[in-house]
Parts: C-alpha cells; structure tokens; sequence
C-alpha cells in the first residue's frame, strides 16, 4: 500500500498516453482486470487488521474510480478522434452528378394479362381463378374428354402420386377446370375470363413445361355464335391495334365446344417478316365454340334452357406475335438484359382500373 499513489500516478499516465482504443483497452485490462496491479492490492485487504483494512480499502477504491473514470474520459476522446478521421476519409463530394437510376420492368407476360384483362373487363367480364393442382373431373371428365383422350396420357400430361381410392391428381392443362368450378358454384347469367398458369409435358422454341392461358366464357339464355364472333373480333382488333383487322373463322373441333371454330388473323410474310393486319395469308392464334350440351349438363345447367359460347388462348404466344419476340423459352430465362429490351414501364401498362 505504500507504492499505492506511484501506482495511481503511473496508470494514469499510461492512460493518458494511450492513442488508441485498443492501447487504452490493454491498459485498463493491466490495471482493473482480473489480474490489475489494483485488482491484486483489493485481494490483499483480507490480510490485514480490520482498522488497516477499511483505510486501505477506501484508499483503493478512490484509486480505482479515479482510473475507471480518466478511461472512460480518455475513451470518449479516442472515439471522437476516430470518427473525425472516419468522417474525413469517406466524405462525399455532393458536386458529383448523381449515379443513373435503373427502372425496374414489367414481365412481357404481365403486361400481356394487363391488357387482356383490361379489354375483356371493358366488355363485362370479370376475373375467376382456380387451383393449379385438379382432379381428373374438373380437368378431363367434365369438359367431355373422353377416357381415349391424348391429353390424358403421361407423355402429354404431369400427373401427381396416386391417392389412397386410386386417383391421381394432375397439374391442370389448361384453365377450363375455372370454368367448370364457376358453373358449379355460380347461377347463369355468367360472364368471366380465367387467366392464369397452365402445365404441359413440352418443351421446345414454341412450347414450354410451364405457360400462361387465359380462356372465356359467357353463359346465359340468348347467347349464339354471331356473339362470340362479335366479341373475338373486338379482342383481336383492339389487342393487336388494327382496326380494320381480317378475322377468320374455321371450323375445327373440341369435345367441350360444339359447334367449334379456330379464330384466324390476317397477316403478310413479305420478305421473310411476319406483319400483322391485311395480307394474303392467315394466322391461327385461338379456339373457341358454343358449349357443349353436355358440358353445361355435367355442371348441373339445364342445357335445354341455358348455352353460351367459350374461347381460349395462350398468353405467351400472342405476346410473341404482338412484341416480336422470336422464342417462347426466353421469357423464362430471367436475362436483364432481355427484360430490358422487351420489358415495360409498370406505370405505363393498362388496367381494368386506368383502361386501355
């Protein structure tokens, strides 16, 4: 105890001296930690007569808060010194020009489900959704697809694990399973368009495992096939922006339509380019017909009473005709640099809500 002032001296002089946090760290560890120079004088007191020991102790823990107290004064100004020295060497010269913003884009795909939605909810329809994952009625049965049918076969079609009463569900082919579902649970008149991912065992520049459909259907008791023209024709003149765009219908089959009609569109190949509009050649880009009688039965609507037209087409390939895009697979590919050619502004994209 009698070096105790010597100790207090030279620690605080080391603490003075101390130019960095770490050297003022190593210092309070030699001073006050577990083994300090005044951690071992207070493990001394027990020795000594209970008068020695209260004035030795009191002497000590002034010490003690007097070098606790000059760290933490010496570390405040080390700290500030630091952050002075940070803020010196990353200061930013606010003169520069500021760096380019990247707008991000809408997804070719998400642009085209704008517009289709935003064109048929002019027209009155709205939007029905469904399951990606159907059974075999919603999907084949229902839609009079019989047990012989390709589409049913695995080589066309993904099928998920067998269930315990032997069925198996399926990735849904199409999104007609919307339209059973809707007739199911809704009375006529109905009105509605299904947009959304359909799954199918293909792939290549045209075809993808994966693709987005988006189908119609108008049910109510007046409904005839000079409707579905007048409605097809209005899609695809105001889809492709010409308005006096040639529309054909030829006669083709489904088992869920009857009568059936595949909807082509004039267009030119001159000089090797497709261009859409007046021409001398077609393009077929979707189906459609009045539904069949047993269709409308197997939902429980009276088909003596009730009928209605339905149509379907493939989302990306209208968007492939409509923005020149060359090879379905693409859009799939998740390449920016891709995005940034063939993507859209969101702000500027069509709606239900801001139109066409």
């Amino acid at each position: 105890m009698e070096n105790l002032d010597q100790l207090r001296s030279d620690v605080l002089q080391r603490v003075s001296e101390s130019e960095t946090l770490e050297a003022l760290d190593g210092v309070r560890v030699q001073a006050l930690g577990k083994k300090g120079e005044i951690t071992g004088l207070m493990k001394t007191l027990g020795g000594l007569d209970p008068e020695a020991r209260k004035a030795a102790g009191q002497a000590l823990n002034v010490v003690k808060q007097e070098v606790a107290d000059a760290i933490e004064q010496r570390k405040a100004v080390l700290e500030e010194a630091a952050l002075e020295a940070k803020l010196a060497e990353e200061r930013i010269d606010v003169s520069l020009p500021a760096r380019p913003a990247h707008v991000g884009r809408m997804h070719p795909i998400s642009q085209t489900m704008e517009e289709l939605v935003a064109i048929f909810g002019e027209m009155g329809f709205s939007v029905a959704q469904g399951p990606h994952i159907e059974d075999d009625f919603h999907n084949f049965t229902a839609l009079n697809i019989p047990p012989e049918h390709p589409a049913r076969q695995e080589f066309d079609t993904f099928y998920m694990n067998e269930k315990e009463d032997g069925s198996r569900p399926v990735l849904r082919t199409h999104t007609s399973p919307v339209q059973i579902r809707t007739m199911q649970n809704a009375e006529p008149p109905i009105r509605i368009i299904a947009p959304g991912r359909t799954f199918r065992a293909d792939h290549d520049a045209t075809h993808s495992p994966m693709f987005h459909q988006i189908e119609g259907l108008v049910i109510d008791t007046e409904t005839n096939m000079g409707h579905l023209k007048g409605t097809l024709i209005e899609f695809c003149r105001s889809y492709f922006g010409v308005d006096d765009l040639p529309v054909r219908f030829r006669p083709s089959f489904f088992p869920f339509t009857e009568p059936s009609a595949e909807v082509d569109i004039g267009c030119t190949r001159e000089g090797g380019q497709l261009k859409i509009g007046a021409g001398d050649d077609w393009l077929e880009i979707l189906g459609s017909g009045m539904v069949h009688p047993k269709v409308l039965e197997a939902c429980g609507i009276d088909s003596t009473k009730y009928q209605g037209f339905a149509f379907g087409m493939g989302v990306e390939r209208i968007a492939m005709l409509k923005y020149g895009i060359p090879d379905l697979r693409t859009f799939y590919e998740s390449d920016l640099r891709w995005m940034k050619h063939y993507g859209f502004v969101p702000l500027e994209m069509p709606s239900m809500v801001r139109g066409l």
